[in-house]
This record gives C-alpha cells, structure tokens and sequence, in this order.
C-alpha cells in the first residue's frame, strides 16, 4: 500500500521536519516542505543543497541519486500549494495541541480526501487531534527520532478510530524510506521509546535538581554503566530544552497534576533561552566547537 503513495507534504520545516522530508525525498516520494518562517525554510532549503554534496562525497549517494533528491523535494510558504495534493501529509510543528489541531483543520480542508494525515508529535496522541478533521480514520502518529536522517526507528501509532489500511500504508512508507516502524496497537501517553526515556531523563533532573551530581558526572555514569551513547543531558541538549518544556507543560495543564511540571533547571534554562544545540549553549556550551 505504501506504493500508492507518491507525493509527501511536511508540515514544519524544523530540525525534525526538514531532515523528515530529506529522508522522504531520498526515498523516492515527491515532497513539498512547508512553514510560515521563511528564514526556517531558507535555512532547510540551505541544508538540503549541503547535505546531499556531502553524502556524494562519502560515497552513500551517487551524484545522480543526490540530483535526483534534490529535484524531488521543494520548500514553499503556502501550505495550499505544499499540501493540495499530498498523499500523505506528515505535521511536525511545535508540541501543542492546540496549535497541532489548527493546523489539521486546515489540511482536513486543504486535502484531497484520500490524503492521511500523520503527526511526528513526540508525546501527543492522535485521537487528540483526529476529531479536528473529518476523516479520523485516516489521522495517526508517525513518530520519527532525531536525527531523522539517521535514526531507523519510527514509532506507528493505532488509536481507537485509525483504520488498519491507514495504519499499514503507513508502516509501508516508513520501509519504503529505509526505517524501521514498531506498531503500537493501542494509544499511550510518550509511546514506547520516550516513556523509557523520561523515565530516566526525569530521574536525571530530580538528582541534579536535590544536588546529588553534576549534570557532568550524571552523564559520565548512565554512557558508562549503562552503555548508552549520550547521557540525558547531553541527550536534552540535542533534541532541545525548549520542546521538553513545552512537553511538560502541556501535560501539567492537561493533567493538573503537579508531578508533570517542568524542572527547575529546564524552566531556567528555557527563559535564558539556553535550549541546547540549536542556540549553542544547553547544559554543555556548543559555541566553542
């Protein structure tokens, strides 16, 4: 079924969602990349024209391949003219739902009514945001990991009201793109891969936050004893301060349940604007390398 689809519209042309729409390009779908910031979009256009030269270099790609990627994807402000089209519409905008439903409102009505319509959001499900459209069934989690051009894993998620064609056409493009998709059948709050994490990321935070370790030696020990290739802060700088924030607080807000309010040291970092690799400067500084 993945077959059927031939043209992708990317929703955010982010970190996430450029990479996303590269990885798709690549794969051979035809993709249109969209957000309301030029300079956003400018930076992912510039991105792509550095990216794919380098895989040639590496010998990963051919120059042919590399030309061929290139022609296939586009970068434009007008989500009409990105997603009029779409076959498969995958959102990757800021991590809040009220702003997630907007913007699938939009698609709903934008669309052709084939088109399904994925979200990479890293927590929210999509049953919260599939009632925004008129075609539920066809609303489900498409969950990609940073860096999404080199992470295999990508998360698939089954709520209550998505159909099994959707949900396996979306399996199938996942493949299609070299990843590898993990099928949750029933929906959940973090899905599979960030509730473990979080669990040790909040871990981290409450022994950093009471004074116990460094956020130094807190990374040192779980790389070290625990074998994994960044520790949580590190792992936080890298898909940045400012989306654990507002992940926080928009589970505190939906819950009401002070537990699932942010950190001390994320609010602080979040308001010096101190958001990890994207700014330079997180728990580590990225300005001197």
């Amino acid at each position: 079924m993945g077959a059927e689809i031939k043209k992708i519209c990317v929703v955010g042309a982010g970190n996430m969602g450029h990479q996303i729409a590269l990885c798709a390009a690549i794969a051979g779908f035809e993709v249109k990349c969209t957000d309301i910031s030029e300079e956003i979009l400018q930076k992912a256009e510039k991105f792509a024209d550095t990216y794919l030269p380098e895989r040639v270099a590496r010998g990963k790609l051919s120059e042919e391949e590399a030309r061929a990627a290139r022609a296939r994807i586009s970068f434009t402000r007008d989500l009409v003219e990105a997603a009029k089209d779409a076959d498969l519409v995958i959102e990757a905008v800021l991590e809040k739902l009220d702003l997630k439903r907007q913007v699938f409102a939009q698609l709903d009505k934008i669309c052709p009514p084939h088109t399904i319509l994925a979200t990479n959001s890293s927590y929210i499900v999509s049953s919260k945001i599939a009632d925004a459209t008129g075609r539920p069934e066809k609303v489900c989690n498409m969950h990609f990991f940073n860096p999404a051009l080199v992470m295999k894993l990508v998360e698939v998620v089954k709520g209550p009201h998505v159909a099994e064609e959707t949900a396996q056409t979306v399996m199938d493009v996942c493949v299609k793109m070299g990843k590898t998709p993990v099928l949750l059948q029933k929906e959940i709050y973090g899905f599979l891969v960030n509730r473990i994490v979080s669990a040790i990321k909040n871990e981290a935070l409450y022994l950093y936050d009471m004074g116990i370790a460094s956020y130094e030696d807190i990374d040192k020990a779980v790389e070290l004893a625990l074998g994994h290739p960044l520790g949580p802060f590190r792992l936080l700088d890298l898909t940045g301060i400012d989306l654990t924030y507002y992940i926080s607080m928009e589970r505190y807000q939906e819950t009401g349940d002070p537990k699932y309010k942010p950190s001390p040291i994320i609010v602080e970092k979040f308001l010096k604007k101190e958001w990890g690799r994207k700014t330079g400067k997180g728990f580590y500084d990225y300005t001197k390398k």
